[in-house]
């Protein structure tokens, strides 16, 4: 009986040690999930002398985790998110993970010997990127970063774990048997559409059921969220049990139900913020006590060197292959192409070739290991400054809001919010109130009153305001301290503003000619914008037209540009190499070399001609 409350200590220890150095990673800016993992190799069997080897526990424990991880991760994906990045995202998240891999694959044989099977083995256990990593840099790291890029990255993320697991478990089970093996047959093709067809439509089923559920539950507020996560592994588990893919279900369930509007939302998403922190210090916890770091000298050179090909040669590539027909800049690319960072999700796919008795299974998982702990070390450190380096950091729209969420119990059609007026905020310099807020409440001094009756709003006045839902940002503007403007970014808008109304044709007068295609001259610029932006434009985006720059600077209620800047320096690209341009810039740059090797040809020709006229009258010349 003893031994179970010293175990349930220690690990109650662990957990809190994880939890506590969190201050540190936000104070300094250290990855947090390194942390987490060194903490777990520090009380390992090398370090503490824990003795930590069930391996199936292990993946068992890390797979229920990393489910809970993508829910959370698809419920706070909007699904405005989505529709922006999709088909980029999910290009990355399957042609990408399989160019990585083959890649990867070559370098795993020439360094570790391996065959060709066993090195796209070790690519496909490394090729996805780690959801808990990602979305931790991006959402709670700070990087304010533009949308599209942000949803890129977070939406790969969240879906490229199914198909690195699709082709390791395969991969275990070739290696396996024993038979040759020369490509993709009909059977793992087949495999591949029902894991992934039925973890799409199960999990839009489950997502339904979630949403349904819980609209017609009545009970306790604080079982509402243990509903939710509940009925998200049910619909994990089932999936994985029918044969589909249960981590692209509760993916897909999680990213359903965010975008609904559910009874206890709020209460629903501290719940699963929290159950998230849990499952990450769990995960990487556990698979760092696996770990046995006395056996990392035997193969460090060779899986550093891996990590490093990995980082600068296969990810890069894979990235750019996939993005070569979409609309990134070379420096959204290249940002893309650095944020793949190694995690939990790797060590544990790195457990399968053990579990399935392959020869090699403790290697697999050493070398992995050394990967991840390269990746993050390496990229965990240098995002944000290599964000801000290509200049994708964006100065942020507005500043802190103080706002609460209350539910309406069966109310759908509006939403009662609590905002605590802060210092600098717009409706405290004078602005007002949209109509179709209506205001209920202010708290003032302790005290309760109507609104109509509370005159002047006055600086931390609790407000109380019902409103259709969808509208909350709007107002979370009006409530939002000032924004700090970091100098760095005083120019980001460019030096002079420009009316979204005025015809685009005057910029082709001033800066052209030349400047637009004749069909875009009868366009007003916001519509000249919205246009080269494939028909939407958000905060902050950006179009290049010849010398000068456009850039929105803000947006209506409705989205539409109200505001929009210019600067007459050009965008430098990321690199004078040609990598990381998309199609449509190698299409451009062609058709300019083309045209300079035509100019350069008639010149010559020119030349030519004008040589024997040149002798003739030099001859002339001398005659007189």
């Amino acid at each position: 009986m003893e031994a179970f409350y010293i175990v349930v200590l220690v690990s109650t220890a662990l957990v809190l040690l994880a939890a506590f150095s969190s201050v540190l990673a936000f104070r300094f800016g250290a990855p947090l999930l390194l942390l987490f993992l060194m903490i777990g190799l520090a009380a390992g069997v090398d370090g503490l002398g824990i003795e930590f080897s069930n391996n199936y526990l292990a993946y068992i424990l890390g797979s229920l985790a990393l489910a809970v991880i993508l829910f959370d991760s698809g419920y706070g994906t909007p699904m405005q998110s989505f529709r922006l990045a999709a088909l980029p995202s999910l290009t990355l998240a399957s042609v990408g993970v399989l160019l990585t891999a083959g890649l990867f694959a070559f370098a795993a044989m020439w360094l570790l010997h391996f065959t060709w099977l066993e090195g796209m083995l070790l690519g496909s256990i490394v090729a996805s990127t780690d959801a808990a990593a990602v979305f931790f840099l991006l959402r709670i790291g700070g990087i304010n970063i533009r949308d599209k890029v942000r949803s890129t990255l977070e939406v790969e993320s969240g879906t490229n774990d199914p198909m690195a697991i699709f082709l390791t478990i395969a991969l275990v089970e070739v290696l396996a048997s024993g038979e040759h093996y020369s490509g993709i047959d009909l059977t793992m093709l087949a495999m591949f559409v029902k894991q992934m067809g039925l973890g799409v439509t199960l999990g839009l089923l489950g997502g339904m059921m979630i949403v349904l559920i819980v609209s017609k539950l009545d009970t306790d507020r604080g079982l509402t969220p243990i509903f939710v996560l509940a009925l998200a592994m049910l619909v994990f588990s089932f999936t994985g049990a029918v044969g589909g893919s249960g981590f692209l279900a509760v993916y897909v369930a999680g990213i359903y139900a965010g975008n609904r509007k559910m009874h206890a939302s709020a209460t629903i998403k501290r719940f699963q913020d929290g159950m998230t922190w849990l499952a990450q210090i769990i995960m990487f916890l556990v698979l760092g006590l696996l770990a046995t770091p006395s056996q990392f000298p035997a193969i460090i050179v060779p899986a550093v060197l891996l990590a490093l090909f990995l980082t600068f040669v296969a990810r890069p590539l894979a990235v750019w292959l996939s993005l070569l027909p979409f609309d990134y800049t070379q420096r959204e690319t290249s940002f893309v192409a650095w944020v793949g960072l190694r995690g939990a999700v790797s060590i544990l796919l790195a457990i399968m070739p053990i579990l399935g008795g392959l020869e090699n299974g403790q290697l697999y998982f050493n070398t992995a290991f050394i990967v991840v702990l390269v990746s993050l070390l390496l990229q965990g450190w240098t995002i944000k400054p290599l964000a801000r380096r290509l200049g994708l950091i964006i100065p942020p729209r507005m500043g802190a809001v103080d706002k609460v969420e209350v539910d309406l119990p069966g109310a759908v059609n509006h939403e009662l919010l609590s905002y605590r007026v802060v210092r600098d905020s717009p409706v405290l310099r004078g602005e007002r109130i949209p109509r179709w807020a209506t205001p209920s409440l202010i708290i003032r001094d302790g005290k309760s009153m109507r609104y109509q009756y509370a005159g002047r709003l006055k600086e931390n006045d609790l407000v109380y305001l019902f409103i259709t839902p969808t509208y909350s940002r709007l107002l979370d503007r009006l409530f939002a301290s000032r924004a700090a403007v970091d100098p760095e970014d005083a120019e980001f808008f460019g030096a002079f503003s420009l009316s979204p109304t005025r015809p685009a044709a005057d910029l082709d007068a001033a800066y052209g000619p030349g400047l637009l295609a004749e069909h875009e001259k009868s366009l007003t610029i916001a519509e000249l914008i919205k246009q080269r932006l494939g028909g939407k434009a958000d905060y902050a985006d950006r179009v290049r037209l010849g010398s000068i720059i456009l850039i929105v600077r803000d947006l209506d209620e409705n989205d539409h540009i109200s505001a929009v800047g210019m600067s007459l320096e050009a965008v430098e690209p990321a690199t004078n190499f040609p990598i990381f341009i998309n199609l449509r810039d190698m299409i451009d740059r062609c058709h300019s070399l083309f045209r300079r090797h035509r100019r350069h040809g008639n010149d010559t020709s020119a030349s030519v001609a004008a040589a024997p006229m040149g002798q003739e009258e030099e001859a002339r010349g001398n005659g007189r």
